[in-house]
């Protein structure tokens, strides 16, 4: 797991990244003074929580079958994204994937 943030000093910190090593997880920082690094993730999170995780969840398991069939069953598969040409992620997977040279068909 990649455990992405902005060059906060608490992410710096020796106490931050022992925890991330003691628990097998890699430290990923934007780089300095790029704030739109990690613009796509924060948008995602974004609409996660405006279109699914919106309402509380009777439990852990109930938040995590709908979180994981919202990802899985809607937001790759048919939402459309502007980042990627107004294409689902899978369906711009699937043309990338195809060209012989790696670009979008």
């Amino acid at each position: 797991i990649i455990c992405h943030t902005d060059q906060g000093s608490q992410y710096a910190s020796s106490s931050y990244l022992s925890i991330l090593k003691k628990n097998n997880l890699i430290a990923s920082m934007s780089a300095k003074g790029n704030c739109y690094d990690n613009a796509v993730v924060e948008s995602f999170f974004a609409t996660l929580k405006t279109e699914e995780a919106d309402k509380p969840y009777r439990t852990r398991k109930a938040a995590q079958t709908a979180i994981f069939d919202y990802i899985e069953s809607f937001y790759n598969s048919r939402r459309r994204h502007s980042s990627l040409n107004y294409l689902s992620p899978d369906e711009y997977e699937r043309r990338y994937n195809q060209t012989s040279k790696g670009g979008l068909a």
